[in-house]
């Protein structure tokens, strides 16, 4: 049996690894570019076909994926006088690899129903390098047949595949995540302010924190910037700040505003408002510690 065609909006360092890996393995491809022709011009040396607009690549397309950054660009795809739903065919299915608002998620998957088509939402754990590998964790949710139809693809580019539920399950999920991360980072980097201006060696208080419960894969990522000098985690403030918001934004419309969000919120803001926004979030023990030495 052919495999199908698979339409990719988004070639940034993500998408551009899950384009390569899906070419590895066979999968005929449509891209699209947008903010850089670098990665697109190498799909394209690898055989994939070169769309002139978004409608264009829906309708040449068996699945859609869609790995770009903000809920705003998603719903920009989409609903686009040459967007996903102009050109998708009854039958298709659209998966989005990105985080975005529960809310946008419902409605598009609402749109796209009414053409036929099914909408997925499939945010992503791990890095480009795990990615370009097939090994990603792939947070999906939505329509199950859906989902099993596209699972031997989603299987290509994650280690860990999870169906979590109705439509709108992985971004809320993966809010709640980032949310917790983003928290945690802060705290930590905190701690380390604290202990140098006591002046307890970082690497001292890192021992004994991480002998106990507290110890997690987010403490490492800034004990290895804060003690060792080396960034693992490659997730930009801005990034962050931005999916704080959404979890924020989300927690109000459940009728559930988040105090401790609040203050996490506040915390990466004064770095982006700093003009320090691009840089990595275990970089934030610098912005934290500045005044303390």
């Amino acid at each position: 049996m052919s495999k199908p065609t698979i339409g990719f909006i988004g070639l940034g360092l993500m998408g551009a690894a899950m384009v390569e890996c899906l070419q590895e393995n066979g999968y005929p491809m449509v891209v699209i570019a947008n903010r850089s022709r670098t990665a697109i011009d190498a799909a394209v040396a690898r055989g994939a076909t070169e769309a002139t607009s978004t409608a264009e690549l829906a309708a040449a397309s068996d699945i859609v994926m869609l790995c770009v950054d903000t809920t705003a660009n998603v719903e920009s795809r989409i609903y686009g006088d040459d967007g996903v739903l102009a050109g998708i065919r009854p039958g298709s299915v659209v998966i989005d690899f990105g985080t975005s608002i529960p809310d946008s998620t419902r409605k598009i998957g609402a749109d796209l129903a009414e053409k036929g088509a099914t909408y997925l939402d499939a945010p992503l754990g791990r890095t480009p390098a795990h990615a370009k590998k097939g090994q990603l964790n792939i947070m999906c949710s939505g329509d199950k047949e859906a989902f099993d139809k596209v699972k031997p693809v989603l299987d290509v580019l994650g280690e860990n595949v999870f169906h979590l539920g109705a439509l709108g399950t992985g971004h809320t999920i993966k809010l709640i995540n980032n949310f917790f991360a983003m928290t945690t980072a802060s705290a930590m980097a905190e701690a380390f302010g604290i202990a140098d201006r006591s002046g307890i060696e970082r690497e001292k208080l890192y021992n004994v924190m991480s002998s106990g419960p507290l110890h997690s894969g987010m403490m490492d990522f800034i004990k290895s910037y804060a003690v060792d000098g080396q960034i693992d985690l490659a997730f930009s403030i801005n990034n962050g700040l931005k999916d704080v918001g959404y979890f924020r934004e989300m927690s109000d419309a459940l009728g559930a505003p988040s105090k401790i969000a609040r203050g996490t919120a506040e915390t990466l803001k004064e770095v982006q408002d700093g003009g320090q926004g691009d840089l990595m979030v275990p970089q934030l023990i610098d912005f934290l510690t500045r005044d303390m030495k």
